[in-house]
């Protein structure tokens, strides 16, 4: 059930704006103040321009007055105009105009002895200023003449007309623009809710989606950014599977490995129970301890399975010390070598060799290397079994890591076969393999990026043909199990 407008959601958390809101907002609202500021602009543009005109009308009739200013003897400069010519001239339907007409010294020709001469030089360009006159605020115009002597001409107009023509100027500016700012911000509501209409779908589809359902969603190709998001929820569905797959892969795996080295452990226990004799007892003790080493590998066999998922989904690859993995593996086995009786070495652990891996993988490529050529890897000629763990740096910059045994080898149907699942080779003994030693080694070597090869490891062929490779069907004389690492940027997992 939805809750109320304004009502937290206790599934969700505090509720916020949509995004669709948020949009809108964060376009008008800097649109209405950019349309603001560009009105107030424009209005003072305009208020400029328009009081020029006005200032021009006011400088008109300045002039028109200078001109009926005369010098006579023995008055001086007077005024020629008659009260009606006066009104005549400086008749404004609007406005009321006031004027006088001074000496340099400050004394009154005519006119109205209360606009004041502001202080001025004797001769200056025409100035423009403000004055309050009684009940009336005046633009005034100082204009300063030399002929036939010097005098000025103040003349003041009020102001009432000019401000009534810029509020209707302003209030006609903001008008149509306010209604075109609306109908903008409808069509702009109206076009983010359909442009994120797929966003919602997809939405839905994720709510309505079965939590056992991983496969692909259905991804809109327009527009670019969705389709990358849906691309991405693909992508992260796709690795949640890839997992669930993995556990469940190893949930089976573990129920049909362990099932029966337990059963065999139960049964050495009952019939041990069931005897009376010490050397019975001794005997099911000896047998259950060699049941329990096979459980024991196959447990760390399947864990090392598991670990293959992990790795591509979790774990990130970093610049390590493969020299030091090395010797470390070596030490780690050398004591079950001296029980098999196996002659084991290494080589090529006496320089720093770095390489851009996981060291979880290099360790679990090393053990079951090591102890696959352990177990496997004996001579039919009944020589004393050879085991080499070895690092090169190959003509292509990468890091070559090798076991190598002098075994009786395989041929290439068999090399490949074995890097399935379950497979196991035609010598083993039953229940003495797992059958997931290659096919680990396989599944780290494409997480790490790396190839894997298996090659003869001490003698050609009798019959070699002249390509150099073993004929098909021969069989190898001792292998080479390598892994070919990149040193740096030629680190590719997918590959």
């Amino acid at each position: 059930m939805r809750p109320p407008d304004g009502v937290d959601d206790p599934a969700t958390g505090p509720r916020t704006g949509s995004l669709r809101d948020r949009l809108v907002r964060r376009v008008v609202g800097p649109l209405a103040l950019t349309w603001l500021l560009g009105t107030l602009l424009m209005t003072a543009v305009s208020r400029h321009f328009t009081q020029q005109a006005f200032d021009r009308t006011l400088l008109d009739d300045a002039y028109a007055l200078a001109s009926h200013v005369h010098f006579s003897e023995p008055s001086g400069l007077l005024l020629g105009l008659s009260a009606n010519e006066m009104d005549t001239l400086l008749f404004d339907r609007d406005e009321v105009l006031f004027f006088a007409v001074f000496h340099p010294d400050g004394r009154l020709i005519a006119g109205h002895p209360q606009l004041r001469l502001p202080d001025l030089p004797p001769i200056h360009p025409p100035v423009f200023t403000e004055m309050q006159l009684r009940e009336y605020q005046l633009r005034v115009l100082v204009l300063a003449r030399i002929t036939p002597q010097p005098y000025k001409i103040v003349i003041g107009q009020t102001v009432r007309s000019q401000d009534r023509l810029f509020a209707a100027l302003l209030l006609y500016s903001l008008l149509p623009q306010l209604l075109l700012l609306l109908v903008l911000a409808w069509w702009l509501r109206r076009a983010i809710r359909e442009d994120l209409q797929p966003l919602g779908d997809l939405q839905q589809a994720l709510a309505r989606r079965d939590p056992k359902d991983l496969s692909a969603l259905a991804v809109p190709l327009q527009p670019q950014e969705l389709r990358q998001l849906g691309n991405t929820v693909n992508s992260l569905l796709q690795r949640i599977a890839r997992t669930v797959q993995g556990h469940r892969e190893f949930a089976g795996n573990v129920a049909h490995e362990l099932r029966t080295p337990l059963a065999g452990i139960r049964a050495l226990l009952e019939y041990g129970l069931a005897q009376d004799r010490p050397e019975v007892w001794r005997s099911q003790l000896e047998q259950i301890r060699e049941r329990e080493q096979k459980a024991s590998h196959r447990i760390d066999q399947l864990l090392a399975l598991a670990l293959v998922v992990e790795a591509r989904e979790v774990l990130r690859p970093a610049a390590l010390r493969l020299d030091q993995h090395v010797r470390e593996a070596f030490l780690r086995h050398l004591r079950r070598a001296d029980q098999y009786g196996v002659d084991l070495g290494v080589r090529g652990i006496d320089q720093e060799i770095e390489v851009l891996a996981q060291a979880s993988l290099v360790d679990g490529v090393l053990d079951n290397l090591i102890d696959n050529a352990l177990r496997h890897g004996r001579p039919p000629g009944g020589e004393t079994p050879q085991v080499t763990v070895e690092i090169a740096r190959e003509p292509d910059g990468r890091v070559r890591l090798s076991v190598v045994d002098n075994g009786a080898g395989m041929d290439r149907h068999e090399a490949e076969r074995l890097r399935q699942r379950w497979a196991r080779g035609e010598a083993a003994e039953p229940g003495g393999s797992t059958g997931l030693g290659l096919h680990i080694v396989s599944e780290y070597a494409r997480s790490l990026g790396a190839e894997l090869r298996i090659e003869a490891a001490l003698a050609a062929p009798t019959v070699q043909p002249a390509s150099g490779e073993p004929a098909e069907g021969a069989m190898l004389a001792g292998s080479r199990v390598s892994l070919l690492l990149a040193t740096g940027a030629g680190y590719d997992p997918a590959r």
